[in-house]
């Protein structure tokens, strides 16, 4: 892997100079060794990606909760089936769906026909979790997959009727994927980044971590730490705070420095 870094915004008064991490795969390295590596895809063609707070599930370690259970018990009788990208019918009925869902959820044009198109027509999307009500046929979500083997499955865009919403029927397609995925013995399911705290619902499932930076972390108490943190005017580096330090890694910056996969040869 190639890395780039994109300078952003920085704070010279207190010496922060932030960068954006990319990472470009070089020949014989793949998209599951990327996400592993606490990549994200920044490419749908999935030639470059950018390091970030993200989630995934260890699935060997998943456990339905009783949370879980509960959200499976109200999708009762809405079915699933995995469809490889060949073979689902991108027609022009759901294409006006997708667009008409993101239009309401995430405001009018926020996916132009056009991405809406590029979307399904990238290599990013392999496989498709496709949801019909079996009581009246009628279909009610689509979740949109990349997927690798046994090493992983990335969640990607879901669409899903909002008609359903008493039945949590968008949380219920995403636990859907995690008993599924961990059922067929795939090794990660990846559900995108983590940045605020209406993004916790992703960390739900036993078996939940997220890459911090230098590591994949069970420790969820220390997600809310950051997220917390996670504001303008922050004084330091993360790794340089003493709170930081002290509560998670027993005030051992060593600690951290060991824990990172990333290294550079200067020779």
């Amino acid at each position: 892997m190639k890395l780039v870094f994109s300078e952003h915004v920085s704070d010279y008064a207190h010496y922060i100079f932030p960068y954006a991490i990319w990472g470009f795969p070089e020949r014989g390295e793949t998209p599951a060794q990327m996400f592993d590596a606490g990549f994200l895809p920044s490419s749908r063609n999935l030639d470059r990606f950018y390091l970030c707070r993200h989630v995934r599930v260890n699935l060997n370690r998943f456990k339905p909760s009783s949370e879980n259970r509960r959200v499976l018990r109200k999708g009762e009788g809405i079915q699933f089936k995995l469809i490889p990208r060949a073979e689902f019918d991108y027609t022009a009925e759901r294409r006006a769906a997708f667009k008409a869902y993101t239009d309401i959820k995430f405001g009018k044009d926020s996916m132009s026909f056009a991405r809406l198109d590029s979307l399904f027509d990238s290599p990013i999307i392999s496989h498709l979790l496709v949801f019909n009500d079996s009581n009246t046929g009628q279909e009610v979500g689509t979740a949109t997959l990349y997927l690798e083997g046994n090493e992983l499955a990335f969640y990607y865009y879901a669409f899903y009727d909002l008609n359903y919403f008493q039945r949590n029927l968008g949380i219920y397609m995403m636990t859907s994927a995690v008993a599924e995925f961990a059922r067929l013995g795939t090794r990660h399911l990846y559900l995108g980044s983590c940045y605020s705290e209406n993004a916790l619902y992703k960390t739900q499932f036993a078996g939940a971590e997220f890459f911090n930076g230098f590591r994949w972390s069970l420790d969820l108490k220390e997600l809310r730490h950051l997220l917390k943190r996670d504001r303008p005017g922050a004084e330091c580096h993360l790794v340089e705070s003493e709170e930081f330090q002290r509560d998670f890694y027993a005030g051992n910056l060593t600690r951290i420095k060991h824990a990172s996969p990333f290294g550079m040869p200067l020779a």
